[in-house]
């Protein structure tokens, strides 16, 4: 018998990923991924109890940062403000922060509820970086609602922080989740967006991209080929624009 609250695979797909069972309604399962961005439904039938240990060890640690040259400066990185719509998967990226030194602030919000919520968050924590991130799919027929789950969404809480500050570089923002649409998320406004493959995407490869944000250099044009290559599938799950970044250098050290 599937619960809610259950890990479960799907047979039609091979048992591939692993999911969580968020809801029933009649003989259809709504599905959250355990370690990816992803969202789905899937008759009961279809479902396979998974009574394994959930093995995911994937998070970078910041080596740069740790190397930096203590003896002479001070290193002020950018502040993060990090809205999930994943409760359990912010927790996994605020801990993930807080490992690596990084100022930041989570908010679980719902991605239905981003565009009339985002200029608030944005008011009270006056982030130099913020990721709209949660749950996405891209349906394989188009449905009433478009060809994603929550794209849309995304992109609406885009166009609002945007109106808040219009300047890619006073605020940098990174948006989307597994499969989301790539293009329509940068031309919104993002700097950072999921996923130019429509693959899934890692919990952790927005605040990884977060991170490495807030420990580039104001000064200087980030790496971003060495940004993307710190995510779980590289280039085909996260891709962006060439901007500056939000650490501050300061001299002399106390």
């Amino acid at each position: 018998m599937i619960r809610v609250g259950d890990f479960v695979t799907r047979k039609s797909y091979g048992n591939d990923i692993v999911f969580k069972v968020v809801g029933i309604e009649g003989n259809n399962c709504f599905l959250y991924g355990t370690c990816i961005r992803l969202s789905a439904d899937s008759p009961i039938q279809d479902l396979v109890l998974y009574d394994k240990e959930i093995d995911d060890d994937f998070g970078s640690d910041f080596s740069e940062y740790k190397s930096l040259d203590r003896h002479e400066y001070f290193y002020l990185p950018g502040k993060v403000l990090h809205i999930d719509g994943d409760s359990e998967f912010l927790s996994k990226c605020m801990n993930f922060y807080k490992r690596n030194r990084i100022k930041a602030y989570g908010v679980f919000c719902s991605e239905g509820e981003l565009s009339s919520k985002i200029v608030s968050f944005l008011e009270k924590y006056n982030p130099d970086i913020v990721v709209i991130t949660g749950h996405d799919s891209m349906y394989k027929r188009e449905r009433v609602s478009g060809s994603y789950k929550n794209t849309t969404n995304f992109v609406e809480a885009i166009h609002e922080a945007r109106k808040y500050e219009k300047s890619h570089e006073k605020l940098l923002i990174i948006a989307g989740a597994c499969q989301s649409n790539y293009e329509e998320l940068i031309k919104a406004g993002a700097n950072f967006a999921s996923s130019p493959k429509r693959i899934n995407i890692h919990a952790l490869d927005p605040a990884i991209v977060a991170s490495s944000l807030a420990l580039s250099d104001k000064n200087n044009n980030i790496d971003l080929i060495h940004i993307l290559e710190k995510t779980k599938y590289g280039a085909d799950g996260m891709g962006g624009i060439i901007t500056k970044g939000t650490m501050y250098v300061g001299y002399p050290r106390e």
